[in-house]
């Protein structure tokens, strides 16, 4: 297994690279701060959703309404605030609300009338972009009233102060280096191998400068987008969730092997329903962030996003047959995913070949997991 994970990540890097590569040098404006930076509010929206899938996909579970969840909740937010003229929060309250309620009552029919997910969310997509061009009136309604911005259209149009985004990189930076020997103690204590000194210090002197190099290139244009610490909350949070809560073990439990699961007295029901209801929350949080910056409700908010975010997730490393998947391995697949549509909208890409290499990169991301599999097995 140690030996897949490493090809996997070590591949992924050189793709990353390539397509980095590739795009800087068909255009001189790329790897620029002014594109740098529409790239991680890109990255944010893709990466956002992906998390949420990952929750979904942890149990063997799937979900292919979130794109047409996405444009619906949105527009459910936009008309709120536009034709009802209701204050922003209130407005994105309700569309939160709304998606944890239907996303919650898919995931309570599929367990309890032991519906096949495909099944429940293929017919969500649907039901969800009918329901999504109802509410809009196949029309366009802006996320704003008048020339005020309100927290609607903030969440991908403001920028935090640079002094703010160094002190946030600082806190990040000082928060990683206590988890990391806080790790490593605990390790210690129970007799299991670390990294020496040496190597643990190399790690957090890259990820210093990774985080040091970030946040120079985003002040070179305007500052950290709110998007970006949106999504650092919610990648934080999932990987609690997954990682250090009962609930998360129960989720691995499940992909793994749901029978044994049973045996063990995991409450099968209320696990997967958690995790729609989860996702419903992250579907809603997107659909705002994806309306906002498309900059208002229109009928192709969300298109096709349950393939990049499905895309994301096996590209990072998530197992579709569920039991494996990390959060850091998604963000990866996230980039990937958003690098190539932020690479091929700047050099202008007829729609026919973007709909080519991203159905090309969901099943190449599809075929390096089944291979990966079969060789660990």
């Amino acid at each position: 297994m140690d030996n897949g994970i490493s090809i996997r990540n070590f591949s992924l890097l050189i793709a990353l690279v390539l397509i980095w590569a590739l795009f800087a040098f068909m255009s001189d404006t790329f790897l620029g701060a002014r594109n740098l930076s529409q790239l991680s509010i890109e990255l944010a929206v893709t990466a956002t959703l992906a998390l949420g899938m990952l929750v979904v996909l942890l149990p063997g579970l799937i979900d292919l309404s979130v794109g047409s969840g996405v444009g619906l909740i949105g527009g459910i937010g936009s008309v709120l605030v536009f034709q009802h003229q209701l204050p922003a929060p209130l407005a994105m309250l309700v569309g939160l609300l709304v998606a944890i309620a239907i996303w919650s009552l898919m995931g309570t029919l599929i367990v309890r009338q032991h519906v096949p997910s495909f099944i429940i969310t293929l017919g969500g997509l649907l039901v969800f972009k009918g329901l999504f061009w109802l509410v809009i009136q196949n029309s366009t309604v802006p996320v704003t009233t008048g020339n005020t911005v309100n927290l609607y259209a903030a969440l991908t149009t403001y920028y935090l102060p640079p002094m703010v985004g160094y002190a946030l990189g600082a806190a990040i930076f000082a928060a990683v280096v206590v988890s990391a020997f806080r790790k490593r103690r605990q390790r210690q204590a129970h007799n299991f191998a670390v990294d020496d000194k040496e190597l643990m210090f190399l790690k957090l002197f890259v990820t210093f400068q990774g985080i040091l190099l970030f946040l120079i290139t985003m002040n070179q244009f305007r500052g950290v987008p709110l998007s970006v610490v949106i999504l650092g909350v919610v990648a934080f949070l999932v990987h609690v969730v997954t990682q250090h809560t009962p609930f998360g073990r129960h989720l691995y439990a499940i992909g793994g092997n749901e029978e044994a699961a049973i045996l063990s007295g995991i409450p099968i029901q209320k696990t997967i329903i958690g995790a729609f209801a989860i996702m419903g929350g992250i579907v809603a949080l997107t659909g705002f962030m994806q309306t906002a910056y498309a900059g208002a409700s229109t009928t192709t908010v969300g298109d096709l996003m349950e393939l990049d975010a499905i895309a994301a997730c096996v590209i990072g490393g998530t197992s579709l047959k569920g039991g494996r998947g990390k959060v850091l391995g998604v963000l990866f697949g996230a980039l990937i995913m958003a690098s190539l549509l932020n690479g091929m909208t700047l050099l202008a890409v007829s729609p026919e070949l973007k709909y080519v290499a991203r159905g090309t990169v969901l099943v190449l991301a599809v075929w390096m997991d089944v291979r990966l599999s079969r060789t660990a097995s």
